[in-house]
């Protein structure tokens, strides 16, 4: 399960089905493949996650509260109606998701760090995006952590949407390890809620008093990529550690992730955490990363256009400015990692298949960039 050492390759990535780049693109070999790697548009403010819209638009949300849809490689003026987030250290606007029924209900769902008399949380709104584009309507909040607390780091909010309709939201500890252990706190845990906030039938504390009804599984440090698996539908979550110890865990119903009891990291002091790697009762992670990459967002390649990245995990990577590319064998372990970009591009926050199978990359940076991974043309020669 010990990290391997990774192949440095440069390449960056961006998915769309239709795209007008602002910029030359570049040729880059991978490992299997040689791929063209497009800037669609740059200029935006810590761009946070990104949507491919049914007529090709991009809609992206920026950190300090704005929501555009790029077209043309021209991004639109700041969306109306976005909620009001507290948009300070690493909070602000998050995460955004298209409804399954987006095409007919033109629903979205978001999440943000928000304020209150008592300090900052991670909050989840639906909202109508409207026909032009202009504006969001019938904005709902869905879901609010119960504790709000001063500082401003570690909210996690990602979301996954189940085939139900349903919502997965990661929450992060806010900065205070212990609260990820607290089975009455939504802080450290993947929350599990209907596309309304009401509670699923199958949630395993839905109705044990142990724990808060919204609580899918616990003992999360910071988990900023949460995705399923198309092919046979299971969770997977990537999560920053401390000092080491960032992880990818697959997540099941009522399960204990371990942070802080266990870690493969240290304090940022150098200090031991917790009572070592591993006890009973805690899942293990899939895999590990020591030294720590600040793990993004996490995505599952199932699209057509790479068939060599089949089942691939694609972890977007903060720290060293890099795409992971994770291959697992036929038992689900992973045997090799491939480091794709290396600082070429700059600090990535958000991957993401397009739905012609190209990646799509948020580069967080005051200058940030929406990218696109696609494969390069054939050689003449």
């Amino acid at each position: 399960m010990k990290a391997l050492a990774g192949f440095q390759f440069g390449v960056a990535i961006l998915a769309a089905t239709i795209a007008s780049p602002v910029t030359a693109a570049d040729i880059i070999q991978t490992k299997k493949v040689a791929v063209q790697i497009e800037t669609i548009a740059d200029g935006l403010d810590h761009p946070w996650a990104v949507e491919v819209l049914p007529d090709g638009g991009y809609l992206v949300t920026e950190r300090s509260g704005t929501m555009r849809i790029i077209r043309d490689g021209k991004a639109s003026d700041p969306i109306s109606g976005v909620p009001k987030v507290s948009a300070r250290s690493q909070g602000g606007l998050l995460d955004v998701a298209l409804a399954p029924d987006f095409s007919t209900s033109r629903t979205i769902y978001l999440t943000a760090a928000t304020s209150d008399g008592s300090g900052s949380g991670t909050e989840a709104f639906s909202a109508t995006l409207s026909t032009d584009g202009r504006s969001l309507e019938n904005v709902k909040s869905i879901f609010r952590m119960k504790r709000f607390t001063s500082g401003g780091i570690q909210y996690g909010a990602r979301i996954a949407i189940a085939k139900d309709g349903s919502l997965f939201i990661s929450i992060g500890d806010r900065g205070d390890r212990d609260r990820s252990q607290d089975w009455k706190d939504d802080a450290g845990s993947i929350i599990h809620i209907n596309a309304d906030g009401s509670i699923p039938a199958d949630n395993p504390f839905k109705s044990d008093p142990k724990a808060l009804p919204e609580i899918w599984s616990k003992g999360h440090r910071n988990p900023q990529g949460i995705t399923f698996d198309a092919k046979d539908g299971a969770l997977y979550t990537v999560e920053h550690g401390a000092r080491g110890g960032d992880e990818i865990n697959h997540i099941e119903p009522g399960k204990n992730y371990g942070w802080p009891i266990i870690t493969y990291g240290r304090d940022y002091s150098g200090a031991e955490i917790g009572e070592g790697t591993t006890k009973e009762g805690l899942e293990q992670p899939l895999y590990y990363w020591d030294p720590s990459i600040a793990p993004g967002a996490l995505a599952i390649y199932r699209g057509a256009m790479f068939p060599e990245w089949d089942g691939s995990f694609l972890v977007a990577a903060l720290k060293f400015k890099l795409l992971s590319r994770l291959e697992r064998d036929d038992g689900g372990n992973f045997v090799a990692e491939e480091r794709m970009f290396d600082g070429d591009y700059g600090r990535m926050r958000d991957v993401v298949v397009a739905p012609d199978g190209a990646l799509l990359i948020l580069t967080d940076e005051d200058d940030g960039a929406l990218l696109r991974v696609s494969r390069a043309p054939a050689s003449n020669g």
